[in-house]
């Protein structure tokens, strides 16, 4: 029997773990952990999320949060971000949420996501001209990045439902950090579309006729889900888009700071191990690459592959 707080090995998968990216221009990725990816082509840099914050599970489930200014400042010097065009949420929860506004008062970003991700910013003290409603169809662009957002569902067991419907300003509790809306978004650029996919759940059919490179996978819970499950989800999101590349995202414990390597949830919360045990098999059957992400390394996403895509920005 597995300790509730013990955690699996992340050995196995080293094989799998991604290539730094030679300095030579082109698209680059850094992940920061949780579903956070900021995209970058020496021009223009979009990012997802930014939680860099990371509060402790004690602080998370007895007391009150608030974002770390100084932890954001400090990742954007490491990451040598000069200039930011826009922070996208995924959904609101305080994993996506939490520190994203204060991306956007540090660099002139705009926040995209929701009504609910426009009230965190509006609680951080973001002013209207700074915020950037969207719906499921909507695109935008920054710069050769255009940005598609798609309806999509946050991975079972949401414990944090519904919308934030009114500035909130912390500190507050975990929970305030509501749901609201649920995106995938498609990111296409001239060297090909990335599909950010935080949460491991899908709507059936939503994203029929879309295609994809590289897809940013949400794994989180999919170790407690039943295997056919899994099956679905991969064929949902992966097969149906034509993806030659997926990167597992949202596996890390996000209970621990940023400043130490990336470990996977305790069992208590999720299983990597059953994931990736039915993960990988999917990949091989359909020739699809698994690249396991390590944070703040500089990667190519779209390196290597033979891209079947034919993006249009």
């Amino acid at each position: 029997m597995k300790a509730p707080f013990s955690r699996p090995s992340l050995r196995p998968y080293l094989p799998y773990r991604q290539r730094a990216a030679k300095d030579e221009g082109g698209l680059t990725a850094h992940f920061l952990g949780t579903s956070s990816v900021l995209l970058r082509d020496g021009q223009t840099s979009v990012l997802s999320d930014g939680f860099v914050t990371r509060p402790g599970i004690l602080r998370v489930g007895a007391g009150k949060i608030v974002p770390s200014r100084t932890l954001v400042r400090a990742a954007i010097e490491r990451l040598r971000v000069e200039s930011l065009a826009a922070v996208v949420c995924a959904h609101s929860h305080y994993d996506h949420a939490l520190d994203a506004p204060v991306w956007a008062l540090e660099t002139g970003a705009e926040l995209v996501g929701s009504e609910s991700t426009a009230n965190i910013g509006r609680g951080l003290g973001l002013p209207e001209s700074s915020l950037r409603l969207v719906r499921d169809g909507d695109t935008v662009t920054y710069g050769n990045f255009t940005l598609t957002f798609l309806d999509s569902l946050h991975s079972a067991g949401d414990h944090y439902p519904g919308t934030v419907d009114r500035p909130l300003v912390p500190p507050a509790r975990a929970g305030s950090w509501r749901t609201g809306t649920a995106f995938s978004v498609l990111v296409s650029h001239p060297e090909g579309r990335v599909l950010l996919h935080a949460s491991a759940n899908y709507r059936p059919g939503a994203l029929r006729g879309q295609q994809a490179d590289v897809i940013y996978l949400g794994v989180g819970q999919l170790g407690r889900q039943p295997v056919e499950f899994l099956h679905r989800y991969w064929d949902e999101v992966v097969a149906e888009t034509g993806a030659r590349r997926v990167i597992p995202v949202h596996w890390d414990d996000f209970f621990l700071g940023l400043d130490r390597p990336l470990r996977p949830m305790p069992y208590l919360f999720d299983d990597l191990g059953t994931t990736m045990s039915r993960l990988l098999p999917l990949a091989h059957r359909d020739g699809v690459e698994v690249v396991l992400p390590l944070s703040w390394q500089r990667c190519a996403p779209l390196s290597g592959i033979a891209r079947t895509t034919s993006p249009e920005v």
